[in-house]
């Protein structure tokens, strides 16, 4: 199997056999964990993106490698949490004014998309 680029979205059965942690451990760090949040999509299958996989990956290391519990992980990931905020979450498009035809609405749309894309860069 080829491996996947740097910035490849990958599922819970790739992180779990990356990293040598069970499916069901992820699923349930992701209870534990606020700041871990994988997309979900139909049938809630899982995507890490890869600033979820630097987090897993951080959790794993802390956890197995270096003895913290996960209510110590959980503290110490509050305490970093502009970190872990960098996580881009999906942008809310709220238009500024009411468009006054289909026209206008469209080039609403069209702004409220191309600014989101600038903010995801």
């Amino acid at each position: 199997m080829a491996e996947k680029a740097e910035g490849a979205f990958r599922t819970i059965g790739e992180v779990s056999a990356e990293l040598g942690v069970p499916q069901h451990i992820l699923r349930y760090w992701e209870s534990r964990f606020p700041q871990l949040r994988p997309l979900q999509r139909a049938g809630n299958r899982r995507y890490y993106r890869p600033a979820d996989m630097d987090l897993v990956r951080r959790i794993d290391r802390l956890l197995n490698h270096e003895g913290y519990t996960v209510r110590g992980v959980q503290q110490l990931l509050a305490r970093d949490a502009p970190e872990a905020a960098a996580i881009p979450q999906p942008a809310t498009f709220i238009p500024v004014a009411a468009p006054s035809d289909r026209t206008d609405a469209l080039r609403a749309i069209r702004d409220g998309l191309a600014l989101a894309l600038m903010e995801d860069k």
